[in-house]
């Protein structure tokens, strides 16, 4: 009775949370995997390579795409970023779901892939533009002007809402994080997602036949 896994895409602008949520959804259902990301920005205080990223030079990055081996990329603040495609396809045909924490870019990218039947992505938005900034500026990790580039850039990002299956406002984190849950749990029963079933009615089937 194994289903298909799931690409579950978390899309925002800075700040909005969606990395808080991914870490919640994770903890609530340990067999949800992370998406960990190739990048070629530098490692902030305490990252590690190939936990929360996989750290590469510009020509490492590029010569992955050009083998084929992201599923997507795009290039953000002018550093690279990509999810590789091995791992991710593996998790799917043993049932596994996946987490991608990436920006509108890699989410269009994934959706348009052969993959795209497969994905479930989720746009969180803020309550607020003063609240984003708040959010920004509160968590201490980018300089000022860095934290102005990604203000100028949410309004670009925002814009991109409609194109995802489900959109929520994270305006209470344990209210989002619900929400989550409960599309991820919905998602997992469609039918489509479970190709056991033909066999399973066809068995039905033949027990009335045999009677």
């Amino acid at each position: 009775m194994q289903r298909r896994g799931l690409l579950v895409i978390l899309s925002s602008p800075s700040g909005a949370g969606k990395s808080t949520l991914s870490r919640r959804l994770m903890a609530w259902d340990p067999t949800l995997k992370f998406s960990v990301s190739a990048t070629t920005r530098a490692p902030r205080p305490g990252e590690v390579d190939g936990r929360e990223y996989y750290f590469r030079s510009r020509a490492e990055f590029e010569d992955m795409v050009a083998a084929g081996e992201m599923l997507e990329h795009a290039e953000v603040f002018g550093n690279f970023y990509g999810s590789p495609k091995g791992p991710v396809v593996a998790a799917m045909e043993a049932g596994r779901d996946t987490l991608f924490d990436i920006d509108w870019q890699g989410g269009q990218q994934i959706r348009n892939s052969v993959l795209g039947r497969d994905v479930v992505s989720i746009f969180i938005l803020p309550p607020s533009i003063a609240e984003l900034e708040r959010r920004l500026t509160t968590r201490a990790q980018d300089a000022p002007e860095v934290i102005a580039a990604r203000m100028e850039k949410s309004l670009a990002e925002i814009s991109h809402w409609a194109e995802y299956d489900y959109v929520l406002v994270n305006s209470d984190l344990d209210a989002a994080e619900q929400e989550l849950r409960t599309i991820l749990t919905a998602e997992r029963m469609r039918r489509d997602r479970q190709p056991w079933l033909n066999e399973f009615v066809r068995g039905l089937n033949r027990e009335f036949e045999a009677r």
